[in-house]
């Protein structure tokens, strides 16, 4: 198990350029199953998830060419079927969440599809079953036994459904289930996020058929087969949002470049309630150097509340960040994670750097900003899930002394690279095997 060992406390200064968005590259590679023919990716992240989805698609027999240091080619022209049933593929698809969306395109093109239960962040109950009850609406079988889930249909039949939850990677799997159903497929109550739009446009340039991208009505029209094409993911909007934490947090001045602003939704809205000076330049964000940043009122006096939602509301992978944002504001602020049950019992570590949070419920936390006049302190630590893995990491660069993150493979699940990039910016941080 490796760990980070960071000396906080120096002032950043630089460009920094954001990885390609993880959640978007899950799904268009599972989509890349859909065609016999090639489709190329660029701007592939290279971390820990993408990488085991792409292992777990060369296990089925998927041809993988990497062009570049970013572009892959994708070829599933010879499809092995038989390799979802066995113990190999099972235990790789475990250690992924993503692996779920294998099932919509395996369920469209060959009729079946098997999978386990996918493992993932352990940050509360994640259901699948918006999932399964999209592919029982077009006419396939679901069964699970012994923590397996498998799915079949002789056709699938476009029908319209009312999703129970606004589920990003539900919406993509029911939409790549629905490509090749008979007739017309209505989905409302769609998730509506920028890699389900970046998903839906590359279908069509596939060959697909749907429309109403961009909005939480989608309808997709069947056809008979899809072809190849060339995506570009978008920046990660996760990382763009921890880079203006990380320069907050840490006073200092970075520029985010090429960030596709258009697609970050609320994101910079939130960060400036906090007091955060965001400046758009062209398609670059500037966060300038701060001594002290101050926290928004609402407009009837009362104590700003943060919260996430589905899109176009502030995504919940940045909770963690603005919770530690929050630390050295001036002021109070209310932290409201509503999706996930277990997402904010990180801040214990935070308590012990200094902080002053009170976790008011699991999904409630009330941050007393210190305005910067009580230093964070470096303490040892470990990195229960993604997100707030680097909310830490943010918090020990800006503390005193010297602190450690243990278990940071599941920061690499997310962030490429980000102890060399950090170090390009004047970050005092070093792996440590």
């Amino acid at each position: 198990m490796s760990s980070f060992e960071i000396v906080g406390g120096n002032r950043l200064h630089g460009e920094i350029v954001p990885q390609g968005a993880k959640n978007e590259a899950l799904q268009v590679i599972c989509a890349t199953l859909l065609t016999s023919e090639k489709v190329v990716i660029e701007n592939v992240p290279n971390i820990r998830d993408v990488n085991k989805l792409i292992e777990l698609l060369e296990l089925l027999n998927v041809k993988v060419d990497k062009l570049s240091n970013d572009t892959y080619q994708f070829q599933a022209d010879n499809v092995d079927l038989a390799m979802m049933k066995t113990k190999e593929f099972s235990q790789q698809a475990t250690a992924l969440r993503g692996s779920i969306m294998i099932v919509g395109p395996m369920l469209a093109r060959f009729g079946n599809a098997v999978i386990p239960q996918p493992g993932g962040d352990k940050i509360g109950r994640r259901r699948l079953d918006t999932h399964f009850f999209g592919f029982e609406k077009l006419g396939a079988k679901v069964e699970f036994q012994k923590d397996k889930y498998t799915v079949c249909a002789d056709k699938l039949v476009g029908d319209y459904m009312l999703l129970d939850e606004a589920s990003v990677t539900g919406t993509a799997n029911i939409v790549m289930a629905s490509v090749f159903a008979e007739g017309v497929t209505t989905i409302m109550n769609a998730a509506c996020e920028p890699y389900i739009y970046q998903l839906c446009g590359m279908l069509n340039k596939m060959g697909a058929k749907i429309s109403g991208i961009g909005s939480n009505l989608l309808t997709i029209e069947g056809v008979s087969a899809l072809g190849g094409c060339t995506h570009r993911l978008l920046p990660d909007m996760i990382e763009v949002g921890s880079f203006i934490g990380l320069a907050a947090m840490t006073r200092s001045e970075i520029t985010i470049k090429n960030v596709e602003y258009k697609h970050l939704g609320l994101i910079p809205q939130v960060f400036k309630r906090l007091g955060v000076d965001i400046w758009q330049h062209n398609d670059d964000i500037v966060v300038p150097r701060q001594e002290n940043y101050t926290i928004d009122h609402f407009m009837d006096g009362s104590i700003m509340t943060i919260s996430d939602a589905p899109w176009p509301g502030f995504t919940p992978d940045l909770i963690s960040i603005a919770l530690v944002v929050a630390i050295q504001a001036k002021g109070s602020v209310l932290i409201h994670q509503k999706m996930f049950e277990s997402r904010l019992f990180f801040v214990d570590k935070l308590i012990d750097m200094g902080a002053q949070i009170i976790l008011c419920d699991p999904h409630r936390a009330t941050v007393i900003g210190m305005n910067h006049e009580h230093p964070l302190r470096g303490v040892r630590m470990t990195s229960p899930d993604i997100r707030a893995g680097v909310a830490l990491l943010i918090a020990a660069l800006s503390a005193q002394g010297k602190s450690r993150i243990d278990n940071i493979e599941q920061i690499d699940r997310g962030y490429q690279n980000i102890d060399e990039r950090l170090r390009m910016l004047g970050a005092d941080i070093k792996r440590i095997d």
